[in-house]
This record gives C-alpha cells, sequence and structure tokens, in this order.
C-alpha cells in the first residue's frame, strides 16, 4: 500500500470516527426557553424578599411581573456555557425595570447569574436598607437550577 493511501484510509476512518462521536452528541437540552423559565420565577421570588429585607411594603410574587430574554455570545444557540439574559420586570405600580445579567451555566443544569453592574439600576453586592444599614443584595447574583435532561 503507497502512503498517499494510507493517509486517506486514516484521513477517511478520522471523519468516521469524528461523524460518529458528534452525531452521539445531540442537541443540548440547555436551551434560551430553558434558562428564561428558570430564571423569571427565581428573580420574582428574590425581587419578594429583597423588597421584605429594605423594609419596604410588601409585593406579592404574584404581582410581579418578570420577562427574560437569554442569547449566547456567540454563534452557539445552546449547551452550557455563558449566556447573556435580558430581564425586564416590573411591580404593581408598573414602572419597568430593566437589568443584564451575565448568566454562567453547567452542563447540569444549574446557573449562577450576576448582574453587570456598569448597567444595572440594582445597586452593587451590598445596598443600605431605609434605617441605613447595610445589607447584601440578593438581585446582585444569585444561583439556581433547572432540569437539564
Amino acid at each position: 500500500m503507497s502512503g498517499t493511501a494510507l493517509q486517506g484510509g486514516r484521513r477517511a476512518l478520522l471523519v468516521t470516527v469524528m461523524a460518529t462521536a458528534l452525531a452521539r452528541c445531540g442537541t443540548s437540552p440547555i436551551t434560551a426557553d430553558r434558562i428564561e423559565h428558570a430564571i423569571k420565577p427565581t428573580f420574582a421570588n428574590l425581587v419578594h424578599v429583597q423588597i421584605s429585607r429594605l423594609g419596604l411594603t410588601p409585593v406579592a410574587v404574584s404581582d410581579l411581573q418578570v420577562s427574560a430574554s437569554c442569547y449566547r455570545p456567540g454563534d452557539r444557540k445552546s449547551g452550557a456555557g455563558d449566556w447573556i439574559c435580558m430581564l425586564i420586570w416590573s411591580g404593581p405600580n408598573g414602572t419597568s425595570l430593566h437589568d443584564r445579567y451575565d448568566v454562567s451555566v453547567t452542563t447540569d443544569g444549574c446557573y449562577t447569574a450576576s448582574v453587570d453592574a456598569s448597567e444595572s439600576q440594582l445597586g452593587g453586592p451590598t445596598i443600605r436598607t431605609q434605617d441605613g444599614r447595610a445589607i447584601r443584595n440578593v438581585l446582585y447574583a444569585f444561583d439556581g437550577c433547572f432540569d437539564a435532561r
């Protein structure tokens, strides 16, 4: 067998192995839709907690409207890694707020969301209550999980 024929056979084998491996990978269950559906109720619950911790007039979670729009930077449309989520939310007074979160999602469907502080109205990692105490800002960064099967 000549060297050229041997190289061609190796190349064909390599292409077959790679194609088989890629076919088995399939589509990732980690999609924008799943992240959005997971982050919305988590965020609403945290807004409710934050309002209580600040000593403000209570707002029921059901009175909070949250929408999320998530995407991956680059060409990929699914999978673990870095995502960006825009959250638009409002309370019973109807005032809408917009916040951008950098979201890191692991292969098991758990994520960490941290607000882009340069564009946020939420403040930094700590905020002050009405009586001047510094408390942790639970909306600055938070974790959650969803079913990634």
